[in-house]
């Protein structure tokens, strides 16, 4: 059995066998987005069935490989990027049994995520988004004080001028979110204010610059910073290879010291 597992692990790491997957599931990703074109789906319909229903089984198989290969099957499931594959794939097959068919296409889809935890550098970006969860917290909170205290100052300043933006507060919270992401702000919004109350310029122009360049450019700060840590665990630079030198060397003199004592 150790030797089975050897080499299912030796055949998961095997660069050929990690770029087949890669392409495998760009070819899934291909013909899912050739499905949404009646053309093809009218005329091909029975050869993507079975592509699909082959591409499956391929997964399937490589999961398998994956769960020998691995210390033990616990540790496969402790892995987030396993247990992620292995649900996208095992859920293809019970929905195959169930013909659900327009959950089975959704699910197909989803496949094409597969390419985050088959190739390397998407794995790291998405985990590198995912330490910035718990700082987004506090630059959500932030976000949704400035949107609340600016929607509620603009439903009572402009409800009677542009209802259709400002009529309500969700409303006002709507048009806010079109203005931070700076699409058509000024023509569409601004300017048929401007027109009726010249002096609501700094309304658009405060939140602008509060908003789009101060509060958007923290997420973008933070984005960043996780990014540059998570480059630095996997390439360490020679700065941090001799901190962590200096700090083998410290550990051992505490240790070697308590010896002494002794």
């Amino acid at each position: 059995m150790t030797n089975v597992r050897r080499k299912s692990a030796q055949l998961a790491e095997n660069p050929l066998f990690t770029n087949t997957i890669i392409g495998l599931i760009i070819v899934n990703a291909i013909l899912v987005g050739l499905e949404t074109y009646p053309y093809f789906i009218n005329r091909f319909h029975d050869w993507f069935v079975i592509i699909d229903k082959l591409l499956l089984w391929v997964f399937t198989f490589e999961i398998i490989i994956r769960m020998i290969g691995s210390k033990s099957i616990g540790s496969f499931f402790k892995d987030p990027w396993s247990l992620f594959d292995f649900v996208i794939v095992a859920s293809g097959h019970v929905l195959v049994g169930g013909h659900y068919v327009t959950v089975l296409r959704i699910l197909r889809v989803l496949r094409v995520l597969r390419a985050i935890s088959i190739i390397p550098s998407l794995r790291k970006m998405v985990n590198a988004l995912v330490k910035t969860i718990p700082s987004m917290g506090t630059i959500m909170l932030l976000l949704g004080l400035f949107f609340y205290i600016y929607g509620v100052i603009g439903t009572m300043m402009f409800s009677s001028i542009a209802p259709e933006y400002f009529g309500s507060l969700h409303d006002s919270l709507l048009t806010l979110f079109q203005v931070i992401t700076l699409e058509s702000w000024a023509s569409g919004v601004m300017r048929p204010i401007l027109a009726a109350d010249p002096s609501s310029w700094w309304f658009f122009v405060s939140f602008i610059l509060v908003g789009s360049f101060v509060i958007v450019n923290l997420f973008v700060g933070v984005v960043v910073g996780n990014v540059e840590e998570a480059n630095r665990e996997e390439t360490p630079t020679p700065t941090d290879i001799k901190l962590e030198e200096v700090q083998k060397e410290l550990h051992e003199i505490k240790q070697l010291l308590k010896k002494e004592n002794q």
